[in-house]
């Protein structure tokens, strides 16, 4: 009779334990995460097709995300990173800490060639600096910014994908003279915050003339808000541009999972719902909302390839470091 009882709870207890809901967990940066965020409402559309329980991580901002996933190691409760951008993909590849995902990509929409076997995007903007319309003498490059008395507000590189994109623009469009650029930009300078979001908050509350942030962003004000009272300043010198991208964590024992979850991140489940949420462009759909035809579309692109963002990234954070410290 007793050997009965404990077969029989060791058969309630198995049937328990096959039954329980897997668990997705994705780390992402923190404006991903709020009711306000496309993370909401990416969980219950996934959800509702995957039975399972999708588990959003805030990790600050991009790049703070894969400095946690090299610090956790192998030991990391992340199966998904969410977030990162092609500026830091190589270095996260090198890590061994991302698996291949095995997906072969139809019907992208990002303004590049794709071929990386370990990220696939789900969004893409221009990086631009964003100001409101009644701003007057609005400059047109970095030069004639670091020439004129307006403030502004950017990103730590060392913490955040824009603070680390707009350190490889000023890099790519200006080269061995980008130290003299941000020697002139210092005096422009507000403050200098660790994520996007303290800087953009800080923008609103009116403490700069223009912060860094994208050519999508007056969307937001002009769907959510009904505030068409924003806009970005073009460049002569051309824009960034940043492609945002997830990878599947080589230590996840639920691998079969995560990439059910990167199939889904390109279908239009998830891509319809990035323009109104994440204010980017999907990267893999062409339907966008009223409202996003009248942002600004930089005649000219810039981006590096992520090795050759890897390479000049020491030595860009060093020349900019220089030139802010005197």
């Amino acid at each position: 009779m007793k050997h009965t009882i404990i077969a029989t709870g060791l058969s309630v207890f198995a049937g328990a334990a096959m039954a329980q809901t897997p668990v997705l967990t994705v780390y992402t940066y923190d404006s991903f995460v709020p009711d306000w965020g496309a993370g909401p409402a990416i969980e219950e559309a996934f959800e509702a097709t995957c039975e399972c329980d999708l588990q959003w991580v805030g990790t600050g901002d991009g790049a703070s995300m894969l400095s946690r996933l090299r610090l956790e190691g192998d030991s990391t409760e992340a199966d998904v990173i969410l977030g990162l951008d092609t500026n830091l993909t190589a270095a996260a590849r090198e890590s061994g800490l991302i698996m291949e995902h095995g997906i072969t990509p139809e019907g992208l929409t990002v303004p590049v060639d794709w071929t990386d076997t370990h990220f696939l995007p789900f969004d893409w903007s221009h990086f631009a600096f964003v100001h409101r319309r009644e701003l007057e003498n609005v400059p047109g490059s970095f030069e004639e910014l670091a020439e004129s008395d307006i403030s502004i507000l950017l990103q730590d590189p060392r913490s955040s994908t824009p603070g680390l994109g707009t350190l490889m623009w000023v890099q790519t469009a200006y080269g061995d003279r980008a130290g003299e650029i941000w020697e002139g930009l210092a005096d422009n300078i507000v403050t200098i915050t660790p994520s996007w979001s303290d800087s953009y908050a800080l923008f609103l509350e009116g403490e700069a003339d223009m912060v860094m942030s994208w050519t999508t962003s007056p969307a937001y004000h002009l769907i959510a808000e009904d505030d068409p009272g924003f806009t970005t300043a073009e460049f002569s010198e051309g824009h960034y541009i940043q492609v945002e991208v997830a990878g599947i964590v080589a230590s996840t024992d639920v691998p079969d999972l995560a990439r059910e979850f990167m199939e889904f991140m390109i279908s239009p489940g998830f891509q319809d719902i990035i323009p109104t949420t994440n204010w980017m462009y999907p990267a893999a759909s062409e339907n966008l909302p009223d409202g996003f035809e009248g942002l600004t579309v930089p005649e000219q692109a810039l981006l590096l390839s992520p090795e050759d963002a890897a390479a000049i990234r020491d030595e860009a954070l060093a020349t900019w470091q220089r030139a802010l410290s005197r």
